[in-house]
């Protein structure tokens, strides 16, 4: 969303997958387990007085056995109701194209979307909210402000700064936190679980995924939609499929074959899939291969429904229904946030449609079918939401655990030995720019979360939807007045000469650098916008003491690199995020995020530095994007590929203490391979590493694939023994023929690293040829 706005099993058995089952079980961070327990959603009594008239309601059957008796006693209208959902935010400031349109009276004000339930089964209303990141509320008009909208939420860190934790456990208790307040505040479904990956660096939505990687991306997103459903609210997993940039997002063909499909993009989804189980997954709004996501035959029914076996429903995005009998019979189950489309398909049409055998009654009731499976799964019949209980929301036990995601997240791309931590003895801090003294950035569009009390800065961008552009009041520059003994102030760096005549009396100065990004646009280019690159270059002249924290959606270039001192990624950081930011400046924390993503040194090294479908450049209808340029060679891969040498690489991140991983092993173990090593903290501060497992075939898109990663914290001076499994498929090509997944008999090399271009050990392992299913079995 949206357009408001123009059976884990096999995963498991990898211990870099485990860790997604560890963050399910007693491994959980307490914060987690205090969300599912203290507000109660996901800890309500089962019923065990099961209404005669109701068999349907007894919870010691499968949801699928649920599902089937219901059915049994509904009409067609009924089945169809569940199919169709209304945009649920009034319609006269013209949001959406059909100007006459009233949205329903049950729906949540301001809120995605809402699909009415039929009370006479007990068959409980859809309530929709967006986002990934929290419980979002709609572009709210100046007129309609009050104390109650737009709704102050809890806002995870962005859904690329999340991947750059690389802990599956952070992953599921943000989803933990985020879909209980969903719960609490009266909301069942969270649009949430956006994972496309990072082929094109100036999407305007990659803050919402999880990077560039298909494991990696897979394993956290999944995690974060385990998590949601750990509340009784269903999580969608989006936008299925490859829709890569916002730019003619709405036409735009991405042209690839199924092999590279299978192998990158799919691969992400699929795992995912498998971890999350999602109770929904939301198709896009792109073309792929000459066929609208929301109508093809191939992504739905039969990559997801019928090989990956899923069993829950596919939702469009709003306004990516393009037909009824097509859309039905290919795959779509729900038409989502009407009145975005064209016309309303699934209302009266599909029932028109159905009646004429144009859609078999099976294609109808498999459709409700499924809408009903994840109700009864997800626990929508068991644990009902119960209105608006948002009085109840722990603000400030929420706020902790996205501040852990924040800390987490943080990436120390470069420092000078002694910049940071910030020392001590510094007497004056000078803090440029990106509005520090009052908040962090936050990503735009459907996402949006708003904070509790609002904005502490006036929109800036002033042109409707993706804005307002909406800053958290959790000031960086708060944060270290109550972390240093400095004199810490503040200049807004609008004037360059000034911000340069201050930094040469300060002992360190801190530039906050912010690209602002959002949905349905794309960045022009991946330098910081409004003159901030010369900013710092001028700053960084004055001060060698000169410290860097960027704000962004994704990767930029930095032509200022060799001047400054340190460079630090702090993503999008959410509701705590300025408190996140002092804490590891100061070394109350020790960064240890890694890139989910590839810092190209420029556009020029990317497959498309012209970006494809740019309608300035191309006005046709039917634009085309060439993903098979990279295939499955995305990210690290593509660079590899290319001998390219990027800014930074992808799992690239710095500590403040030393780490030494060594003592690599590797052989086969079931239908993947076993890798073990040890990690050893050699410097003198606690911390964590992200050790990361490559693997190395021939015949592949690339020379080298991520297979495992494991993130470690260690004491001074200790050692911790890390074994991983890396998944047959990372070890495998696809066969589109057969549908199979296939491992070549030979030698493998098997890399310990701590980024893609940081090999620490390699060692050598033979496999024995063995196919494996389409599910990787």
């Amino acid at each position: 969303m949206t357009a408001s706005r123009p059976l884990l099993g096999k995963l498991a058995t990898t211990t870099a997958l485990a860790g997604a089952l560890i963050a399910l079980t007693a491994l959980v961070p307490v914060a987690a387990n205090a969300q599912l327990t203290n507000n109660a959603p996901g800890a309500a009594a089962a019923k065990t007085d099961v209404p005669t008239d109701q068999p349907w309601m007894n919870t010691k059957l499968s949801a699928e056995a649920r599902a089937d008796l219901i059915l049994k006693e509904m009409t067609l209208a009924e089945k169809l109701q569940l199919t169709f959902g209304y945009f649920s935010t009034d319609n006269k400031w013209q949001i959406t194209p059909l100007k006459n349109y009233v949205y329903p009276k049950d729906g949540r004000p301001f809120s995605a979307g809402f699909v009415p339930g039929i009370p006479r089964l007990g068959i409980p209303n859809q309530w929709q909210s967006d986002a990934g990141v929290g419980v979002a509320t709609q572009t709210v008009p100046k007129e309609s402000v009050t104390a109650e909208f737009p709704r102050g939420r809890t806002a995870l860190p962005s859904g690329i700064a999340t991947a750059a934790t690389w802990s599956p456990e952070t992953a599921f208790a943000g989803g933990a936190m985020i879909g209980n307040e969903s719960f609490l505040s009266g909301f069942n479904v969270q649009l949430a679980g956006g994972m496309n990956l990072l082929r094109e660096a100036r999407n305007g939505r990659n803050f919402e995924y999880g990077g560039e990687d298909p494991l990696l991306s897979g394993v956290i997103t999944g995690n974060e939609i385990k998590g949601i459903q750990s509340q009784n609210v269903i999580s969608t997993m989006k936008h299925f499929a490859f829709n890569g940039q916002e730019t003619n997002r709405f036409t735009m063909d991405h042209q690839i074959e199924d092999k590279a499909a299978r192998e990158s993009d799919l691969l992400a989804f699929q795992i995912a899939n498998e971890i999350g189980q999602p109770g929904s997954v939301m198709c896009a709004y792109n073309r792929v291969n000459g066929f609208y996501a929301c109508e093809n035959d191939w992504l739905l029914n039969q990559v997801l429904k019928t090989d990956w076996g899923f069993k829950g429903y596919v939702m469009s995005d709003w306004g990516a229904t393009h037909s009824t009998i097509p859309a039905a019979n290919h795959g779509l189950d729900q038409q989502s946030g009407w009145a975005f489309d064209r016309s309303n398909y699934f209302e009266g049409a599909l029932r028109e449609a159905v009646n004429g055998g144009y859609v078999s009654e099976a294609r109808a009731n498999d459709m409700a079918k499924r809408i009903l499976w994840a109700m009864f799964e997800v626990g929508l019949f068991d644990n009902p939401v119960k209105g608006d209980q948002s009085g109840t929301i722990d603000f400030v036990k929420n706020g902790k655990i996205s501040q852990t995601d924040a800390e987490e997240a943080i990436v120390l791309l470069k420092n000078t030995p002694g910049l940071l931590p910030l020392s001590k003895t510094a007497k004056s801090i000078l803090i440029v720019g990106a509005h520090a003294d009052v908040g962090v950035l936050s990503g735009g569009g459907s996402s949006q979360v708003y904070p509790v009390g609002g904005s502490p800065v006036a929109d800036e961008f002033g042109k409707g939807f993706p804005g307002p552009k909406v800053w958290y009041p959790s000031s960086p520059m708060k944060g270290l007045q109550a972390h240093t003994a400095a004199t810490v102030s503040y200049l807004d760096g609008k004037d360059v000469k000034a911000a340069a005549a201050a930094a040469k009396k300060a002992d360190v100065v801190i530039v906050f650098g912010e690209q602002w990004t959002g949905e349905s646009i794309d960045a022009p280019d991946l330098n910081l916008p409004n003159n901030q690159d010369a900013l710092i270059a001028a700053v960084a002249k004055a001060n060698k003491k000169t410290v860097v924290v960027l704000q962004t959606g994704g990767p930029v270039v930095m032509p200022w690199l060799a001047k400054v001192g340190a460079v630090v990624e702090a993503w999008y950081p959410g509701t705590s995020g300025g408190e996140a930011i002092a804490r590891v400046l100061t070394g109350e924390v020790n960064p240890s995020g890694h890139l989910p993503a590839t810092f190209p040194a420029s556009l020029d090294q990317t497959p498309r530095p012209v970006l494809e479908g740019d309608p300035k450049l191309d006005q046709d209808s039917h634009p085309m994007g060439n993903y098979n340029i990279e295939g499955a060679a995305i990210g690290y891969k593509w660079f590899d590929k290319k001998g390219y040498k990027p800014l930074f690489a992808f799992g690239h991140g710095l500590s403040y203490t030393t780490f030494a991983l060594s003592g690599l092993t590797a052989a086969p173990e079931g239908k993947g391979l076993k890798a073990s090593f040890s990690v050893k903290n050699t410097g003198t501060t606690a911390g964590k590493e992200v050790a990361q497992v490559y693997v190395s075939g021939n015949g592949w898109e690339a020379p080298k694939r991520l297979g495992a990663f494991k993130k470690v914290e260690v004491a001074p001076g200790q050692s911790q023994s890390v074994s991983v499994t890396v998944d047959p498929r990372l070890l495998a090509t696809y066969d589109s023929a057969s549908k199979t997944w296939t491992v070549a008999a030979g030698d493998y090399k098997v890399m310990l690293a701590t980024s893609a271009t940081e090999i620490v050990q390699t060692v050598t392992v033979r496999l024995d040829a063995q196919t494996l299913n389409v599910k990787g079995e």
